[in-house]
């Protein structure tokens, strides 16, 4: 099978990645030449790079006549933390992202598996299905879901497959050092106060190995529309810090509410995962516990061999 991937040098994307080449698959890997390959700079030799911007739409076009894939997983976007859910690069990418898929589809890609996002959903106090109602409330949720709807009706009139996992909340290696679990790990490495909110927040947490092998099970299941990504297993922020100063032993560096609640960050979010367990063989590596740790020691590694370099001058 020859398996179109884009986003291949992001956090998520770089696992997929990682289980792709492990697979009997051709992999051709979207990336622009500006991307950098320090993610997967050990898989490179393994994948079949494609230099392109995603938006280049005549190089894209012209890229996919030679490589006519089977499948493709999309897996880019713009992501940086702190700016992404406001970015006008949401609406290039959906531009881009539809012209993608147009172009798959009259190349006859059988299918299409995009990926979504838990903020397309209406979130209040209940779990998540697939059929509950939706309701972004920023740009990047909102072209996520324009997508997804724009997608099934593409792939309604060519025959394309199109199939839409919906990410909820990721942690493991090669996340960016911004977000809650780096962040708390890292600081407590290095021996600094980490300072977080009081943690009354209900998550549903998966390590992102998980989360790659949940997409590519969906991806070689029948499964289309929307299909939550997720654990299914509610947990405060509070109690993931609290496993994380346990592991690391150091708690007493772990600042409670030295941080305020973001007024737009709802207080509970988890999913009702049913639809991916019970349609596809996936089944996750780690528990919460497992996971925690083999990320601490993932970044232990990685500062050790980042922080021992010599400065250059």
């Amino acid at each position: 099978m020859r398996v179109l991937l884009t986003g291949a040098t992001g956090f998520i994307g770089s696992h997929v990645a990682r289980l792709l080449v492990n697979t009997d698959c051709e992999v051709h890997a979207l990336v622009r030449e500006s991307s950098d390959l320090w993610r997967i700079e050990d898989i490179v030799p393994q994948l079949h790079l494609v230099r392109s911007d995603l938006r280049a739409r005549d190089n894209v076009k012209a890229q996919l006549e030679k490589i006519r894939p089977n499948m493709c997983l999309h897996l880019a976007w713009y992501a940086v933390s702190g700016k992404y859910l406001i970015a006008h690069e949401n609406i290039e990418l959906l531009n881009a992202s539809l012209h993608l898929a147009s172009q798959l589809a009259s190349l006859h890609c059988k299918r299409f598996v995009g990926v979504g996002t838990c903020f397309e959903y209406d979130i209040g106090s209940d779990c998540l299905c697939e059929t509950s109602p939706t309701r972004p409330r920023n740009l990047y949720a909102a072209s996520k879901l324009a997508l997804q709807i724009v997608l099934e009706q593409l792939g309604n009139l060519t025959g394309m497959e199109v199939a839409w996992p919906r990410l909820f909340y990721q942690y493991g290696p090669y996340e960016q050092v911004q977000r809650l679990v780096p962040s708390v790990i890292v600081s407590l490495l290095r021996n600094q106060v980490a300072k977080v909110t009081k943690g009354e927040q209900v998550r549903d947490f998966l390590h992102v190995e998980d989360v790659a092998s949940a997409i590519w099970a969906v991806a070689q299941s029948d499964l289309t529309g929307p299909v939550n990504i997720a654990s299914g297993k509610p947990i405060t922020v509070k109690e993931i810090i609290e496993k994380v100063g346990k592991i690391i032993d150091r708690p007493e560096l772990i600042e409670y509410g030295g941080l305020p609640y973001n007024q737009s960050d709802p207080m509970f979010v988890c999913a009702d995962n049913r639809l991916l367990v019970l349609n596809t063989a996936w089944t996750p590596k780690y528990d919460l516990e497992q996971g925690l740790r083999q990320t601490v020691e993932w970044w232990r590694a990685y500062l050790q061999s980042t922080e021992s370099r010599p400065t250059e001058n």
